[in-house]
């Protein structure tokens, strides 16, 4: 390989199309609405370098210009199938004949192009890695080679030189197989982080499921007991009632236990709405109850009322974190307190807890994923509270000592209903 054939203009081909499909990827992990649109995000993203490579080419010598605008297309049309691949073929076209004029020998070539890689799309995507990597390398090579002998046919004036085999048959393959790999890391690591989210999830589900299965058997023993006195023959009308109130009453306890445990687990929808400060972060403090009674740790709380803005399931998810670390900061016991106060503009909530604090590494990097001080932690249920907080317009400040406790306190914006109206 002759690298004095490597330019400056080769450089920025290769810098248009990663820096589109970093772009791409970014986009894609964003969210689900962004996903749903997948398609286009690919099209618009993969038209970027097309146009890019094809306004500032390579120059081979004066008589020959060559461009990476295949790579996109074809990287394009592997991912998004024909009817992206379609729409590029659209664009690439249009461009190359507004900047360079008609010419029949490019219409025909990238045609070729499009109907072959188009084909060969249809399995592309259920590859795993490996075989996406050798079978889009393979499948350049062959392009190159069809399209080289499709010019040799039909123009005379056509030749293969040592620059050509270069540019056109050599670096392709080298640039779509880097391209494809790139494409594929960031889509396993877009998979797996979403994962661990879901691990992460599904952990504290699991220990409130174990801690709240004692707080529910509490009640239903003690329905138990009042049903077998219910059997009694010589109870009284009026005893008969009361012992009916206990019933339903220790059912309506297990019932709020279980109904707060099913509305965390599920699925959380991508709404806002006012959130009541007060009565979410109650509904959570009556939710971990049982986790805190198994590690001997008080709850005590002093909420202010106060309403702020974002998505209830996630801000509920939020502070679960932030009190079960409080929880699990306390291994011999101790107490954990909720408080809230409203000033003009914010309402400020803090959870302190006597627990075996933390130092300044620590307190620096909660909230980083897959860091924790837990030695089984991961670290994300911390990413996900900060995460939430900043989206909710707010911040969250942590003062810790060594063996002294740790104080998170959490500021988040006053939604004033009347003045968003």
């Amino acid at each position: 390989m002759n690298f004095t054939y490597i330019n400056q203009h080769i450089l920025d081909n290769l810098f248009y199309i990663l820096v589109s499909i970093l772009i791409y990827s970014t986009l894609l992990d964003h969210g689900k609405r962004l996903s749903q649109y997948g398609k286009l995000l690919i099209t618009t993203c993969m038209s970027i370098p097309i146009i890019l490579c094809m306004k500032f080419p390579i120059y081979i010598d004066e008589y020959c210009v060559h461009d990476l605008r295949q790579i996109p297309f074809i990287i394009g049309t592997l991912y998004g199938g024909w009817p992206v691949g379609a729409v590029l073929l659209v664009i690439l076209l249009t461009g190359r004949f507004i900047m360079n004029g008609f010419n029949l020998l490019t219409l025909i070539v990238y045609i070729v192009i499009f109907v072959i890689t188009a084909l060969f799309s249809s399995n592309f995507n259920s590859y795993n890695r490996k075989n996406k990597l050798n079978s889009s390398i393979s499948l350049i090579v062959i392009l190159s080679i069809v399209t080289s002998f499709l010019a040799l046919a039909m123009s005379d004036s056509f030749r293969i030189t040592e620059a050509y085999v270069f540019y056109f048959i050599l670096l392709p393959p080298f640039i779509i197989g880097l391209a494809i790999y790139i494409m594929e890391i960031l889509k396993d690591a877009i998979l797996i982080r979403t994962q661990m989210v879901r691990l992460e999830k599904m952990e504290v589900v699991s220990q409130l499921a174990a801690s709240i299965s004692h707080e529910v058997r509490n009640p239903l023993t003690v329905v138990k007991g009042f049903v077998q006195l219910l059997k009694e023959p010589d109870l009284t009308q009026t005893e008969k009632e009361q012992y009916i109130q206990h019933v339903v009453r220790e059912l309506d306890s297990a019932e709020s236990i279980i109904s707060e445990y099913l509305a965390f687990a599920k699925p959380a929808l991508d709404k806002v709405d006012p959130i009541s400060i007060e009565r979410e972060i109650g509904y959570v403090i009556e939710m971990i109850k049982p986790l805190a009674n198994m590690n001997s740790v008080t709850l005590s709380e002093q909420l202010t009322p106060g309403v702020t803005r974002g998505n209830t399931q996630h801000f509920k998810q939020c502070f679960l974190n932030l009190i079960k670390n409080g929880i699990e900061a306390m291994p011999t016991g101790g107490e954990l307190r909720i408080v809230s106060h409203v000033d003009a503009n914010n309402i400020i909530i803090e959870i302190r807890d006597d627990g075996i604090g933390m130092n300044k590494e620590q307190i620096h990097r909660f909230g980083e994923p897959y860091y924790s001080s837990k030695e089984k932690g991961t670290g994300l249920g911390s990413m996900v509270a900060v995460k939430t907080i900043q989206t909710m317009n707010g911040t969250l400040h942590i003062t810790s000592a060594s063996n002294k406790g740790t104080t998170i306190t959490v500021t988040l914006p006053v939604y004033d209903e009347e003045s968003s109206i």
